[in-house]
């Protein structure tokens, strides 16, 4: 763990947040992942907040591991008949953001929040959300992250959606390939070298896909099905890309489902695929869609602008659904905005406002020639230099990643500038972000 992760995961409780739960009888506290005790009821609480069933006594063994390095948030209600199940949960933990420029920038990654509906509207998710990214802010951290169960919760908190996400379902008889065909190989490996491959190969490409994030404990075992708990681990299939000099530069884990009305139409599902260079890419997607006896493929968490869809003779075949996926907020604006890079020199006046307060401010960007940035606090009756861009921190948080577009925003309402062009020019970037898992 970083320094830097180690001062977020040991931070006590935010005394503010203490004292406005405590006003209504709740009592906020760390739980330790590897106290039993009093995890194994956290995690009960966090099951039944995700609709889940009750968890089995190896699954809150599984859990527990996984969890090691991540700070674990309960509010407790003495006043309920189970006073040890809280009945709230929040996890977060300090990782790596990619953003523009193959720069990976400290973030809080965000997960696990949940509620119990007999708790609802009495403002525990708006404290201890509050509280648990002023403590991140004050650590150090520039940016918060996470991937959300409903879209409409946390914008309120500056949130926004700043990554999206693509689903593909293909019709591979219609699909034809036509991409590359690479001079490497396709090999089975067991799920076991999967897990073991896996995660170099994301860490040595992760940088270059503006954001991406550094891989949570856990979730290859999750992936690969490698964990004590695991589900039908035997239906996974795990191939590696190997390039003519011998050097591993891909892998895909995959699931097969057999049609038994046509066999000829069985399914096939791409759980994971991580590919170094253009030729594994192409290796490990040209071996999914020429399958025997597929008549469909999915995958999901893809990049909206996915090369494979231009690897097919048939882009017809390929029926591609968008959603939000990964969503910033950020905390610190200079922080956060000198530590990516720009496309194009330039100068722009941001007046942010910011409903928790954390990036409130007027700010004057100046990207030169490298695309580097500095970022300077403006007096707020001050002469701007450049465009003038009025907006909210959740509208500055979605244009980080540079995948929404600041004339969009402004077009939409929810910018307001009288040279959104320029203003979006500036915070465009030539990738569109991604994130291909949940956390």
């Amino acid at each position: 763990m970083t320094d830097l992760g180690d001062r977020q995961f040991r931070a006590p409780i935010d005394d503010e947040t203490s004292a406005r739960l405590g006003e209504q009888g709740l009592d906020v506290r760390l739980v330790a992942s590897d106290d039993a005790e009093r995890f194994a009821p956290w995690y009960q609480a966090l099951a039944r907040g995700f609709l889940d069933s009750e968890p089995s006594e190896k699954q809150v063994e599984s859990a527990s591991r996984r969890m090691g390095r991540r700070r674990l948030v309960g509010v407790f209600d003495a006043g309920a008949p189970d006073p040890d199940r809280p009945v709230a949960t929040f996890v977060s933990w300090v990782a790596e953001l990619s953003v523009p420029g193959g720069v990976g920038i400290p973030s809080c990654a965000v997960s696990a929040v949940s509620v119990a509906p007999t708790h609802r509207r009495r403002g525990i998710l708006r404290s201890v959300m509050a509280g648990e990214l002023r403590l991140a802010r004050d650590a150090g951290v520039p940016v918060a992250v996470l991937t959300v169960s409903e879209s409409t919760i946390y914008g309120r908190f500056g949130f926004a959606s700043a990554a999206l996400s693509a689903h593909a379902r293909i019709d591979v008889p219609r699909a034809q390939w036509t991409g590359p065909r690479p001079a490497g190989r396709v090999d089975f490996v067991s799920r076991e070298r999967f897990r073991e491959i896996a995660p170099d190969l994301h860490d040595r490409v992760r940088l270059s896909h503006p954001g991406e994030l550094e891989m949570p404990d856990g979730h290859w075992d999750r992936f690969a099905g490698t964990e004590a708990d695991a589900e039908n681990p035997e239906k996974l299939r795990a191939v590696q890309y190997t390039d003519e000099h011998g050097a591993v530069q891909g892998v895909a884990l995959y699931r097969a489902e057999e049609n038994h009305q046509d066999f000829a139409r069985s399914k096939v599902s791409v759980h994971r695929l991580v590919a170094v260079t253009p030729d594994a890419y192409a290796g490990l997607w040209r071996f999914l869609l020429e399958l025997d006896l597929i008549g469909e493929l999915s995958a999901g968490e893809l990049a909206v602008d996915e090369p494979v869809l231009w690897m097919i003779a048939d882009r017809r075949a390929a029926k591609v659904t968008v959603q939000d996926h990964q969503y910033v907020r950020i905390l610190d604006v200079p922080a956060a905005l000198a530590a990516r890079r720009y496309a194009v020199p330039g100068v722009v006046t941001l007046e942010v406002t910011d409903p928790l307060g954390f990036a409130e401010g007027v700010w004057t960007v100046r990207v030169g020639g490298d695309g580097r940035a500095s970022v300077e606090p403006s007096e707020a009756g001050a002469q701007p230099e450049g465009p003038r861009v009025r907006l909210g921190v959740t509208e500055l948080s979605a244009a980080y990643l540079g995948s929404v577009s600041l004339a969009t925003l402004a077009a939409a309402g929810r910018v307001e500038t009288s040279d959104p062009v320029t203003a979006a020019a500036l915070f465009a970037w030539p990738q569109q972000a991604r994130l291909s898992f949940w956390y």
